[in-house]
């Protein structure tokens, strides 16, 4: 009697739920049904979430067996060592074990892997981590943003890619997001290290939460490059080069793959729009399908491009197979070729196929700003016309102050103008001893600076070996010895400023902090110690004050 009347409470139970959602369902506050659109995008990125850790699982057990595997069959051929000698000649075990490419480990079947693409690697697991990392090991995000640089001929554009990537995100952004930059320079140990110090110096807290990470490959990772056999007529140095960012693709993502729910790849010298990583989360989400393979931020070679994580293995595997056949754009289109065209049908229905599962953003959230390849000699002026209209200057909140320049203004591009963000200044050739001028109509305390020379439109205008300087009110009142006192570290001119920073030449921004014992400042100067036959672009001017 207890049990029937508790399934009548249970059914009466269900039944209100059942009522209560229909009332809901239809008579319900208009704005459920954008409620219900939050509450599938939450689903979706649950799922997708879900399904990465469903597969990274599914890895580490194939690990852990196979780790297992190779210890019973170390084991077991260290305790039968003497018949292992007696018969080895006989059955071929003791090639196996010499040579592990093609050992079975104790298994009937050898399955395929990294090493038989690159047999190099036999013998060298250290070829198989970075030689070099910063990392604060951050997991479980939703992008994973992968930014391969290397040493280019005349012009690096990694910092102002990596400020475009940074200004443009949000703080949620920055919780919930990877930038893993990839210095793929093996054996150049020097531009590996400055490259670092530039970043660390520019961002320690993004190194710090987890934000960035920046590895380096080891040289045993790439094979002997005299070995190539050139493809297409190509010359052996160009063979090398796309054979080699076919590796350092490779690379890159086999570090990423655990990392996160989806994988963006970049290239060295983009700039972004401003909300960009909050747009490609929202649009992988909103597709009605999973089918998909990949989502297109530009349309330019293989920036703006968007994975799956769990994709990346397959990803890797192909590139691997053919990495020194074809470059890796036209890999991933052999790619999308093999998943879904069927060759008994026209190109017109491969195309349509391939737009099922490679799917388009527009606008365009990247633009492409070098002009100077990575492969020596090469100049590539490409721009993505979907991108829209490139920020030219950034406007800031400055404390009020009269400017002025020896250099030659151009035109109507003034440094008042860029001083208040209304514009940005643009200046002929800069020779030794030109100087900028900001100077405050009130002392003020400044905490940081931020200068940046240059432009989307005009990198290479930008200042080099060019300093930052401040006047201190107490330098025109105390003795030198006492000013000295007041800012030990820095340098002092011989006309009374401090020296507080430089001009990189890589990026040609100039940042930092001015100690407070500093003191209040009367004025900002830049001073240009080489002449130069390159113009000159101020773009943006940035003094946050501070407080005593």
């Amino acid at each position: 009697m207890r049990i029937h009347s508790r399934n009548v409470l249970y059914q009466s139970l269900f039944g209100a739920c059942i009522f209560v959602f229909l009332f809901l369902l239809f008579y319900g506050h208009p704005d459920v049904g954008i409620e219900e659109r939050v509450a599938s995008r939450r689903i979706a990125e649950l799922r997708d979430r879900l399904v990465q850790v469903e597969t990274l699982n599914q890895q580490r057990l194939s690990d852990l067996a196979a780790a297992r595997t190779e210890l019973k069959y170390f084991f077991g051929t260290k305790h039968n060592a003497s018949a292992a000698n007696l018969t080895g000649l006989r059955d071929g075990s003791m090639y196996s074990a010499s040579f592990p490419l093609f050992s079975s480990l104790g298994r009937d079947l050898t399955s395929p892997g990294i090493h038989h693409y690159m047999p190099h690697l036999v013998g060298h697991p250290e070829a198989l981590k970075p030689r070099f990392k910063i990392s604060e090991r951050r997991l479980g995000v939703s992008l994973v943003i992968g930014i391969p640089t290397v040493k280019r001929e005349k012009e690096n554009y990694l910092l102002e890619t990596l400020k475009s990537l940074i200004d443009g995100s949000t703080e949620e952004d920055r919780r919930d997001c990877l930038l893993v930059i990839f210095i793929a320079e093996p054996e150049d140990d020097s531009f590996v290290a400055s490259t670092t110090k530039e970043i660390q110096k520019l961002y320690p807290e993004e190194l710090k939460s987890g934000f960035i990470e920046v590895i380096a490959p080891p040289a045993a990772f790439y094979p002997d490059w005299n070995d190539l056999n050139p493809t297409f007529g190509d010359s052996h140095e160009r063979a090398k080069w796309r054979t080699k960012q076919n590796l350092d693709y490779a690379f890159l993502w086999m570090y990423a793959y655990a990392k996160g729910t989806y994988f963006v790849q970049l290239e060295d010298d983009v700039i972004t729009r401003a909300g960009y990583a909050t747009t490609m989360k929202s649009f992988a989400l909103s597709q009605k399908s999973n089918d998909w393979i990949l989502l297109e931020f530009s349309s330019l070679g293989f920036i703006g491009k968007l994975f799956k994580s769990r994709d990346l293995m397959m990803l890797t595997n192909f590139i691997l197979m053919f990495h020194r056949d074809k470059p890796v754009d036209w890999l991933l289109d052999h790619l999308l070729y093999t998943r879904v065209c069927n060759p008994e049908k026209d190109g017109k229905n491969c195309e349509r196929m391939k737009d099922q599962v490679r799917l388009r953003f527009k606008p365009s959230l990247f633009q492409h700003i070098g002009i100077h390849s990575s492969l020596k000699g090469k100049l590539q002026k490409l721009k993505d016309k979907g991108f829209g209209k490139n920020e030219l200057f950034r406007a800031h909140s400055n404390p009020a102050a009269d400017v002025s320049t020896s250099l030659k203004i151009y035109q109507q591009y003034s440094l008042e103008s860029a001083y208040k963000g209304e514009n940005f200044f643009w200046a002929m050739a800069p020779k030794a001893g030109d100087t900028i001028e900001i100077r405050f109509q009130e002392p003020i305390a400044i905490e940081r600076f931020y200068i940046k020379s240059g432009n989307a439109e005009h990198a290479n205008d930008r200042l080099f070996n060019t300093t930052v300087e401040v006047l201190p009110v107490s330098t025109s009142q105390q003795s030198d010895g006492q000013a000295e006192q007041v800012a030990p570290n820095y340098r002092k001119t011989t006309d009374g400023y401090l020296v507080v920073g430089n001009f990189s030449a890589s990026s040609g921004v100039a940042q930092g902090s001015v100690h407070n014992n500093t003191g209040p400042i009367s004025s900002l100067r830049l001073f240009i110690h080489s002449s130069s036959e390159s113009w000159i672009i101020i773009s943006e001017v940035a003094c946050r004050l501070a407080s005593f």
